[in-house]
């Protein structure tokens, strides 16, 4: 009989133990993120559709999440600031733009921006004349000239 209530009070610990790691282990959330699923493309694309939703500070996660191997994201970044009316942020988002990736965009954009704002007319001049001269084929540019 000793040897029975033993065996019981083995087979109650072990249960006891057991239910503590179930119940511990079910009551920790957990989100582990490997891998980010989505290209930096498919990050801009998100954030063009958030931005046409007028979700603007999702589609500037999504831009930022872009700009880490895409130089590229930050002419979107400028074009959603200029809609906002932050042309100092749009400002600084063109000339990274230009900086990193010489996108013939982002000098027409920062163009445009000093035209808008009726703000630099020569040097918005000189950058309409350069994304002009980067992509001699695209008329888009030639409105300015």
């Amino acid at each position: 009989m000793g040897k029975n209530r033993l065996l019981d009070t083995c087979y109650k610990a072990l249960g006891l133990a057991l239910l503590t790691v179930v119940l511990s282990s079910c009551t920790i959330p957990r989100i582990i993120v490997l891998k980010d699923p989505l290209n930096p493309e498919e990050h801009i694309n998100l954030g063009l559709s958030y931005e046409s939703q007028g979700e603007y500070d999702t589609a500037l996660e999504q831009y930022n999440e872009a700009s880490k191997e895409l130089p590229a994201a930050y002419l979107y970044k400028g074009n959603l600031f200029f809609l906002k009316g932050e042309y100092e942020k749009a400002e600084a988002a063109y000339e990274k733009a230009i900086n990193t990736s010489g996108d013939p965009r982002a000098y027409n954009n920062l163009a445009w921006l000093y035209f808008t704002l009726n703000k630099e007319l020569e040097k918005a001049e000189e950058l309409a004349e350069k994304a002009v001269s980067l992509s001699p084929e695209s008329e888009e540019f030639r409105i300015l000239l």
